[in-house]
């Protein structure tokens, strides 16, 4: 029978021999080498009879074997024999092995398959008198011969193929078993990717990850698209390395067309080849159950069914592996520990956008003068590195601060001139990639949850969502497309512009909006009189109103700055309350919406609050007569009262004191005839500060003292204690310390306690007054530069009070001396306000001082000034 016709087929190792250094050898040996060619050939075809000899080519031999197994051991043999033989020449050859198995089948008495190039390189990598051959071979073998093993070398790269092959070398009685590293390229004991660009920030994450990854077995690394996770988890696993005898291993599953493909994945990673007949899970298993190795599951999103039963199948296999895996959402594996990347801290934040600018500009250092606009960006991307790598990009365009203005549309900004198709090109690419795998309802409330700017309530996500919400909210939170935080759930800042963009395709905006404004006004209306409450609100309130001015109801726009009025005041934020009702009345006129006289009146009376508290009283005024004339026709006596109440002040800030009275007395007469007497309280305290002026003290007195149940009978208004300032301030003029103190420090602790900051501003100046009528000149120095420092912050004018202050500290100026005001002020100056309220608060009452003036032919009664 012919060689041709007996070749085997299926499953063939092929063996390559030849001499390690043949060349030099024949130098050596002259006309003696064909001699020792001769013989080592000999040598090796007794040796390896139990093959086919397909061709020898120099000092190369090429054999192909049925049987691993038996190749194997007779290739032992061969080495055995060569190293035992009697050689005729001084320089005895150094054969060197190498086999692979794979699928082949002969054609014209010959193979024409890759198989036999992976062999010849695998000979290639060997050294003389060593026999290595790939995984396939070693896991085909099967039992070998007694003595006889094979010994695992790592991962190797063969000259001609991309993917890496794992190397035995054949080890035994009679073999050499030390050898130098296999001549192929060593792969490094990982094959995590290497970072294109420096990795900035993350100190404190990446300690708290690597004790995780320490202690247990699987480490799940959560978060949404563009957060770092990959770039965490690569530093993370690079320091492990050396702890990992069996190496860090690194399997992306992001490009993964199909969940079988999760499992060829990690088997390229660990460089293992499936065998015949045999699922390559259990490869996989079998491979890791005696060794000490980290698997870096990436992008597990991908597949996450298939990613979670291959994490458990590897822990199953054995104690020695650790998995980190990462992901938008977790594998749901027993043991699993879920730990969610959180933002970037806002100075690790700033310094990688700076970074990033700095590489965008060509390596040029940010100017410090760019520094604050940073870190607004920083801070309005939430901290996600993706977005903070495309606006460092932008900066390649535009200045810092330019790129802060364009905040309002984040993805326009971020994906405007990027091209690609990978799911981290763009923010939308990233987002879309998390969106897409969302079931309907998950997606709809999303796209719902949109248009709330800050946390919200589960209350409140019932409402929106029409029916209970906890699967949709376990999704949306497992995909990390929705925060939980201690304060509520909220849509993070850059998945909110993308789900907007999604709720206007949908034609489910106007709606979405609508609720949102009635919302803001329900809980802005509902929240206690701290205005602490309210200052989370801010954002939502100005989205709110930004819809009611360019889509929605001007009507709801009124409504909505009636209820956050007072906020503006006390933040010195006057001005934008202003702006708003502007833009609401430009609304109303292009959409011709029908608003009730009442409505406009009430918005007439707030915009002339708002010019009065930037000092425009003529201005002020004009608008009031505009809503006393729509109240009037509109018959409504509350607010015909509130609208009368309001003329007072600009008339006195305008100095026609005897008009204002006449104005205050009458408001506070139409609204007991109108059984709305509280509606009055602005009258009574303007009517108040009139008499005081005056020096008509008692009458002052009894007028707020008339005026404390009405006062207590609203909230708001308790909690400003607006009597109890006047009553201390008629005190000081009587000489009353004691009273006055009491007063004004009740005043002071209920202002500050429910955040009227800009009432707070008049108090400490009131009790700027006090101290200085109370013997300690230089705590009232302090004191009034605290109070102006404040004022100056929130962009307070001095209103009716200014000119008493004025005089009050030129007195004080006079008492201390320039040097020694200045330095008092300069030092209340520097003082934050909350500072400033606990150094006036710590003043000593002055019961306890002996000689404290008091004003002793009428003390006002303790129930007035104290209830």
């Amino acid at each position: 029978m012919s060689v041709r016709m007996r070749l085997p087929a299926g499953l063939v190792t092929f063996l390559f021999t030849d001499i390690e250094g043949s060349t030099r050898l024949a130098q050596l040996l002259g006309i003696r080498y064909r001699d020792m060619l001769s013989e080592h050939r000999r040598v090796l075809r007794a040796a390896l009879a139990g093959g086919y000899e397909l061709f020898s080519e120099g000092d190369s031999l090429f054999f192909a074997f049925p049987d691993p197994g038996a190749a194997l051991a007779a290739c032992a043999e061969a080495q055995r024999r060569l190293a035992a033989h009697e050689w005729s020449v001084p320089f005895p050859p150094q054969v060197r092995m190498g086999l692979h198995t794979g699928p082949a089948r002969p054609y014209g008495g010959e193979y024409a398959t890759a198989e036999v190039h992976r062999a010849a390189r695998v000979a290639g990598s060997a050294h003389g008198g060593q026999v290595l051959c790939s995984s396939a071979t070693a896991a085909l073998a099967g039992e070998l011969p007694s003595g006889i093993s094979l010994r695992d070398l790592g991962l190797h790269r063969l000259r001609g193929f991309d993917s890496r092959e794992r190397l035995f070398q054949l080890v035994g009685p009679g073999l050499v078993r030390e050898f130098p590293r296999p001549r192929g390229t060593l792969v490094a004991p990982h094959n995590l990717p290497a970072a294109l660009e420096s990795f900035v920030g993350r100190a404190a994450e990446q300690r708290e990850l690597a004790r995780l990854v320490e202690e247990r077995r699987l480490v799940t690394v959560v978060g949404p698209g563009g957060a770092g996770k990959t770039r965490l988890a690569v530093e993370v696993a690079r320091r492990r390395v050396a702890t990992c005898p069996d190496g860090v291993w690194f399997a992306d599953l992001a490009d993964v067309a199909d969940p079988a493909g999760v499992e060829r994945k990690v088997a390229d990673a660990l460089g293992l080849r499936p065998e015949p007949g045999r699922p390559l899970g259990d490869t996989i298993a079998d491979y890791v159950a005696a060794r000490r190795l980290l698997l870096v599951l990436d992008t597990c999103d991908t597949h996450p069914e298939a990613a979670a039963a291959l994490a458990t199948r590897v822990l199953g296999g054995g104690a020695g592996t650790v998995v980190l895996a990462t992901g938008r959402e977790p594998l749901h594996v027993p043991g699993e520990v879920v730990w969610r990347i959180p933002a970037m801290e806002l100075g690790d934040a700033t310094r990688l956008l700076a970074v990033r600018a700095a590489a965008a500009r060509g390596d040029r250092a940010v100017p410090a003068s760019e520094l604050p606009d940073l870190t607004r960006v920083a801070a309005r991307l939430d901290g996600l590195p993706l977005a903070l790598e495309l606006a460092g990009a932008r900066m390649r365009l535009l200045p810092a601060a330019q790129v802060a203005k364009r905040l309002s549309d984040l993805l326009g900004l971020l994906d405007a001139g990027r091209a690609g198709t990978g799911r981290h090109s763009t923010m939308s690419a990233s987002l879309e990639w998390s969106y897409r795998t969302l079931p309907p309802g998950p997606a709809r409330l999303l796209r719902r949850l949109s248009v709330f700017h800050g946390p919200v309530e589960l209350s409140t996500v019932e409402a929106v969502h029409g029916d209970d919400p906890l699967d949709p909210l376990a999704v949306l939170v497992d995909k990390c497309l929705l925060d939980r935080g201690w304060n509520g759930y909220r849509v993070p800042e850059t998945v909110r512009g993308y789900a907007v963009r999604l709720l206007r395709q949908a034609g489910e905006e106007n709606a979405a909006r609508d609720r949102h404004v009635a919302w803001c006004r329900h809980t802005v209306r509902a929240a206690p009189p701290e205005l602490y409450h309210l200052d989370p609100f801010a954002d939502e309130v100005r989205a709110a109103l930004d819809w009611t001015t360019s889509g929605g109801s001007a009507r709801d726009g009124i409504a909505l700055v009636d209820a956050f009025a007072q906020w503006w005041h006390e933040r010195g934020l006057a001005r934008e309350g202003r702006r708003w009702l502007h833009l609401v009345y430009e609304r109303a006129s292009a959409t011709a919406e029908h608003i009730p006289d009442v409505e406009i009146a009430g918005a007439h009376r707030m915009y002339a609050a708002f010019v009065g508290a930037e000092g425009g009283y003529a201005e002020q005024l004009s608008f009031v007569r505009r809503a006393e004339e729509l109240a009037r026709r509109a018959g409504d006596p509350a607010e015909l009262v509130r609208v009368l109440a309001a003329r007072g002040a600009p008339l006195r800030d305008l100095g026609r004191d005897a008009e204002a009275e006449r104005a205050c007395r009458e408001a506070i007469d139409v609204g007991r005839r109108e059984g709305v007497p509280v509606e009055a309280l602005p009258a009574v305290y303007c009517l108040a500060q009139l008499l005081w002026r005056q020096g008509a003290w008692d009458e002052a007195a009894d007028v707020l003292a008339a005026a404390r149940p009405w006062e207590q009978s609203r909230p708001a208004d308790r909690a400003r204690r607006t009597v109890d300032l006047l009553l201390g301030l008629v005190a000081v003029e009587r000489g009353d310390v004691v009273a006055a103190h009491d007063h004004l420090l009740v005043t002071l602790r209920a202002r500050m306690a429910h955040g009227f900051h800009a009432g707070v501003c008049e108090t400490v100046a009131a009790f700027a007054v006090r101290c200085a009528s109370g013997g300690q000149p230089l705590v009232a120095a302090r004191l009034f530069g605290a109070a102006q420092a404040g004022r100056a912050a929130l962009h307070l004018v001095p209103g009716a009070m200014g000119m008493y202050w004025s005089r009050r500290e030129n007195d004080l100026r006079e008492r201390l001396g320039d040097r020694a005001f200045d330095a008092a002020y300069a030092e209340g100056c520097a003082l934050p306000l909350a500072e400033a309220v606990t150094s006036a608060m710590a003043v000593e009452h002055p019961d306890l001082v002996t000689d404290a003036p008091s004003w002793t032919p009428r003390r006002l009664d303790l129930s007035t000034r104290i209830l």
